[in-house]
């Protein structure tokens, strides 16, 4: 069965069909739709508890969901079988690994990425190697899950070491991409003392590690850096209006003593870092339940409950789509620009405005693909989180001006994009 494929655009209206730019020396650009078969299908094919039906369901009713945006890349997909029946999966390893580029010695980085099982995380690995570098992961899987970078276990070039980074850790690396932390309110108040714990502790084992070996570092520090603001679009000048004792401070005041402990080994040991103030980011592999709005949206709209809003719905969020961020944190890397970066979209929305939005693109999709909506789903409003900030939106002229970056994926592209994953991932059954 042939589909037409689905087209990206970005702002200018420009189809989008690699990500990633060739800059600073280092070639980071890689084909979307090679990228999208790593995450936009089911891990399994649905069964109809008869083994002998399994190859059928996989060419057709499986993958109609997903044919549009994969285009040809299944051979590299899983072939585990999925039985509704009795609720249980027969998983199998990979039919083959997707193509990575063949570098040569002088050209391939060893690359450490801690919290790499994570949803940012998880992303970076798979453009790393995609991009044919060799690539370990940290990762305790407190909120982390292997199976955002299973497809890559067992190739040549990829290694997963379960470790918690509040321990040291002794290996030899190019690059350290520091991304290891909670990130979520739920999950970092889950244990706040961890969290900080995590934050210094795991910065400076990560700092010594780079100190020793001469790799470059680089942190995911956060927007959080700047509390509940008081100016407005925040520049990377501005100190910041934070609470230290309320219920976010951990995860706030952790990343702010982390960007300290990142400069202190700068000027006092001399080692090469990188800081990216990351802000709001979505897209596939974000935990559904872990709070965040825009998954929240999504999950609430596809199983036909109310959206969910906190506050009166005029509380403003800007929102990133992964991709643009892993091309931030990719150029940011090879870039010279040692001060902090904020990376992170501009364009604005109140809270209110996105839920309009999130239901009109579910409901586009549910009409592609042929779903009956029950009833339209409504829009509720609840009381606002203690110290949750009213206004957050990047100002990126840095970014613009020392790394050539800015984002270009929509926002209405990216959650079009995310959607088809929850949905593809509530027809496996693991939402």
């Amino acid at each position: 069965m042939s589909h037409s494929p689905i087209t990206t655009l970005d702002k200018d209206g420009q189809e989008i069909t690699t990500v990633g730019f060739n800059r600073f020396g280092f070639d980071s650009e890689v084909p979307l739709d090679v990228l999208r078969s790593l995450y936009l299908r089911s891990h399994y094919v649905l069964s109809t508890n008869n083994l002998d039906d399994v190859n059928d369901l996989d060419s057709g009713a499986a993958e109609i969901q997903h044919a549009k945006f994969l285009q040809g890349h299944a051979a590299y997909q899983s072939k585990s079988i999925y039985h509704p029946d009795t609720q249980s999966i027969s998983y199998t390893t990979l039919s083959r690994f997707p193509p990575v580029k063949l570098l040569p010695p002088s050209q391939r980085k060893r690359i450490l990425v801690t919290g790499g099982a994570g949803f940012v995380g998880s992303h970076l690995v798979d453009r790393l190697m995609l991009l044919g570098h060799e690539v370990t992961v940290l990762d305790n899987f407190f909120t982390g899950s292997k199976t955002t970078v299973s497809h890559w276990i067992g190739h040549p070039n990829f290694e997963m070491v379960r470790h918690d980074v509040v321990e040291p850790f002794m290996i030899e690396c190019d690059q350290i991409y520091h991304l290891a932390c909670p990130a979520s309110p739920p999950h970092y108040q889950f244990n706040a003392v961890k969290t900080i714990k995590t934050s210094f502790m795991g910065t400076l084992n990560m700092l010594g590690l780079a100190k020793r070996t001469k790799a470059r570092f680089l942190i995911s520090s956060t927007s959080e850096v700047y509390g509940d603001p008081e100016v407005h679009p925040q520049t990377e000048e501005y100190w910041g209006h934070v609470n230290p004792i309320g219920p976010r401070a951990c995860y706030d005041e952790g990343k702010r003593v982390a960007e300290t402990l990142t400069y202190g080994f700068q000027r006092q040991d001399g080692v090469d870092v990188r800081v990216a103030r990351i802000f709001n980011t979505y897209g596939p592999r974000m935990n559904p339940y872990d709070g965040r709005v825009v998954s929240n949206f999504i999950v609430q709209a596809l199983k036909g409950e109310d959206m969910t809003v906190y506050g009166d719905g005029n509380q403003t969020r800007s929102f990133q789509y992964v991709h643009d961020l892993i091309d931030g944190l990719i150029t940011l890397m090879n870039s010279d620009e040692t001060r902090p970066v904020n990376i992170g979209n501009s364009d604005e929305f109140t809270i209110g405005e996105f839920a309009e939005l999130v239901r009109e693109i579910v409901e586009k999709v549910q009409d592609q693909d042929g779903d009956v909506r029950m009833r339209r789903v409504d829009i509720v409003y609840k009381e606002m989180p203690t110290d949750d900030p009213q206004k957050r939106r990047p100002d990126t002229t840095r970014a613009k001006e020392s790394l050539g970056w800015q984002p270009r994926w929509t926002v209405r592209m990216g959650l079009e994009e995310m959607v088809r994953y929850y949905k593809a991932k509530m027809a496996e059954g693991s939402i």
